[in-house]
């Protein structure tokens, strides 16, 4: 369902932390309706955060999950429960996602001090635990890393020193300017950055098609592919049509997701 555990020696000590939703229906991935229904779209974000899960766990001894919304009201809670077991896990704290992200960098700089971390959200599936570690690793050289989504967002931002995530707080968040947005705030820190491939963000059903293309054995390709049976005629054609052309528009983004 996601990446190969890496050698214990191999896994980094620095810190992924995965800011997510509980897929409960009506609060994830709702961009995803139509045409799905609210129950398909938080199965499609259940696979999505597992598979994000496997690819984390594969790369750190040290994962985080700071997540909103309640397992037990969650689809399959009962598998999220035994996932998530062993991870240190915090609640979210704050009125809207930006202030939601720094404080989670914050929490973590609390509780697990002196420890570089790598953020990342349950919106990139096909992240591999050999991105997550390489983006650990350049946090030995540079103060903080920043990897473009194709819609013009980020899909994972790091730091040295997590307390510098305060420069996401007064960033506008969900927008086609984000990257630059959080890129020039970092920047305004003095903070030297290096960038990460860029990858696709899920946040509309053409991209989830897409990625699902990009990673046909996974648990997330598979309920994609099952929810997309199930959608009326005309609605599968436009899917098809749609994540079809996207994924083709992004020839790097498939080589990066692997």
């Amino acid at each position: 369902m996601g990446s190969p555990l890496l050698p214990l020696g191999d896994r980094r000590a620095g810190v992924v932390l995965v800011v997510a939703k509980a897929p409960v229906p009506g609060l994830a991935k709702t961009r995803l309706c139509p045409p799905a229904t609210l129950r398909q779209a938080a199965e499609v974000a259940r696979a999505a955060l597992l598979c994000t899960a496997a690819a984390v766990r594969a790369a750190t001894r040290t994962p985080v999950l700071a997540h909103t919304g309640s397992f037990g009201d969650a689809v399959g809670p009962a598998g999220l429960r035994r996932v998530f077991a062993g991870w240190r896990r915090l609640p979210q704290r704050g009125d809207g996602l930006a202030e939601r992200l720094a404080n989670a960098h914050a929490d973590v700089a609390v509780t697990l001090p002196g420890q570089p971390v790598v953020q990342i959200g349950m919106d990139t599936p096909q992240v591999t635990a050999a991105l997550l570690g390489a983006a650990l690793r350049k946090l030995d050289d540079t103060d903080a890393v920043i990897g473009p989504a194709a819609d013009g967002g980020w899909w994972a931002v790091g730091f040295r020193d997590p307390t510098h995530a305060a420069a996401l707080r007064d960033v506008p968040m969900s927008t086609a300017t984000t990257f630059d947005h959080t890129r020039a705030a970092i920047a305004a820190r003095g903070l030297r950055i290096t960038e990460l491939p860029t990858l696709t963000d899920v946040d509309d059903w053409p991209a989830a098609h897409a990625v699902a293309r990009l990673i046909p054995d996974t648990a997330f390709a598979r309920v994609v592919g099952r929810v997309a049976a199930r959608l009326p005629r005309g609605q599968q054609q436009v899917v098809d049509r749609d994540g079809g052309e996207r994924l083709h528009d992004e020839p790097a983004t498939a080589a990066a997701g692997r």
